[in-house]
Order: structure tokens, then sequence, then C-alpha cells
């Protein structure tokens, strides 16, 4: 296994593109691990708290998710418990046979990744308007990833590395506010380019806000700049929780993959 990737890796991530836009992103910047074999899998752990990313090609041979087992166990991914994102074929070999050296693990997270060619309008207008996230509204962006982090339980980052990224982002122009009527922020979305695909990201309504479409309005709108952009906009969800797919679909979002994330008890 090698520490680098090459260009057999970048065509085999283009393959699956969008399942795998995250690992495709993560292994052109610095990272804890990287190994590659240039054929068949590609194991990549940027830092904590993120997730281990695996790639395998689609119905791999057991040879294949052995050597990622192996690796897992190597270098202790099992024992601390870190988040794997895999394919579910790998998920469901390294659930059975990590149950053979007396080690549980069990799926946490269903994702669907969605791409979307042609935005649709959404039927019911939100009242207010999508503003772009200035320097004045660092603070206020931090807290909202923040909530976002505690509402949907992905990996945690500190207040410090949330204000780190909000001004990266915001430096970048591709984060952005649903504010209403009353001048109140009241939903976030941001979207992060990789190649030709642009993911949307940190899509979080808070609470007093809710059911008011501020967020699928914003989303749409995220969207149309995305794409005006030049980007084929896409975003993984949470798969077992339909409302977040529903609201997807209807403003033009189409299921283009599945992948799983899996850790030990």
């Amino acid at each position: 296994m090698d520490h680098f990737v090459n260009g057999n890796d970048h065509a085999l991530l283009e393959n699956d593109r969008y399942t795998f836009f995250v690992l495709k992103k993560i292994v052109g910047g610095e990272c804890r691990l990287l190994l590659s074999d240039h054929k068949s899998l590609i194991l990549c752990y940027s830092c904590p708290p993120w997730p281990v990313w695996i790639w395998t090609p689609d119905n791999a041979p057991e040879t294949t998710y052995e050597q990622a087992y192996q690796l897992l166990l190597k270098h202790r991914f099992l024992e601390d418990k870190i988040k794997l994102n895999v394919k579910y074929g790998l998920a469901d070999y390294l659930i059975q046979r990590a149950e053979r050296d007396g080690i549980q693990i069990r799926i946490r997270r269903n994702m669907f990744a969605y791409d979307c060619p042609c935005p649709i309008k959404p039927e019911k207008a939100a009242d207010g308007e999508i503003v772009r996230c200035t320097e004045e509204d660092i603070e206020e962006l931090v807290d909202f990833r923040l909530m976002f982090q505690q509402d949907t339980g992905v990996e945690h980052i500190d207040a410090d590395r949330a204000r780190q990224s909000a001004r990266e982002e915001i430096n970048a122009g591709t984060v952005f506010f649903w504010r209403n009527a009353a001048g109140a922020h009241t939903a976030s979305c941001k979207y992060a380019p990789n190649g030709d695909l642009a993911s949307l990201g940190l899509v979080f309504t808070r609470r007093e806000y809710r059911r008011r479409h501020y967020a699928q309005n914003l989303v749409y709108a995220v969207t149309v700049l995305a794409k005006d952009a030049g980007y084929l906009p896409m975003l993984y969800t949470n798969a077992d929780y339909p409302p977040s797919n529903a609201c997807y679909s209807k403003i033009g979002y189409i299921p283009r993959g599945r992948l799983c994330t899996v850790a030990a008890e």
C-alpha cells in the first residue's frame, strides 16, 4: 500500500463521484493517514473528529474487504471507535468479520448522495431573501454551526475551529443565511466546490423558525448560485430522515448513490 494517490485513484473515484465526493476532496490535502493500492482500495483519514473514508469497487472480492479490515485493526480505528464511511458491501463484511473477533460494529447512519442538474423552484415561497454571509456574521455563523452539530449529531468541532471554517467560507463567498421579512437570520446553507461538483452543506434552520419553508427556499437559492457558477450541485442526506429527502426531491435533487457510516461499539 502506498501513502499517496495518483491518476489511477482519481479515475477510480470519478466513477463514484457522488458517494465519494468528500474522499476525492480530502485526498488532495494533508491527511493523518492515506493508503492506496491504486486499483481496489483507498483508505483516508484526514484528522479528528472526521471519519475514515474507505473506497472499494462495487462487488469487491473478499480479499479486498479482508485487507481493509486488517488495516483498520493495524491502525486501531476499531479500537478507538472511529467512524468509517463505506459502501454497504464492505459494511456487511466488516460487521460479520469483526464479530468473529469479538468486536461489535453497527451501522450508525445511512446516507444518500444526490445531484441537481435542473433546480425546481419551491412551490411555497418563504418571506425574506437569501443573503451572503460577511465578516460581521462570523460569530452568528459559528452559532449556526454549533447548533447544526448538536441537532444532527455529526462530527463535532470546537468553537475555534468553527470560527476558522466560517472565516474561510465567508472569504470564499460560499456561505449564506436566509433573512426573513423581520430581518432575522433563520436558516443557513453553504456550498463547497471540487472539480465540476459543488457539495451543499450546513443546511440548518433555527428551531423557532421551522416549518416556514426557509431552508427549502435557501437550499434552492444556493443550488441555483452553485449551478450558475458552473458547478453541478450535489449533497448528502440522512437516508433515515424522510422529510429532508422529500424536501430535496421537490426542488430537483435526484438520488445517485448510497453509503453508510459504521463504527465499533
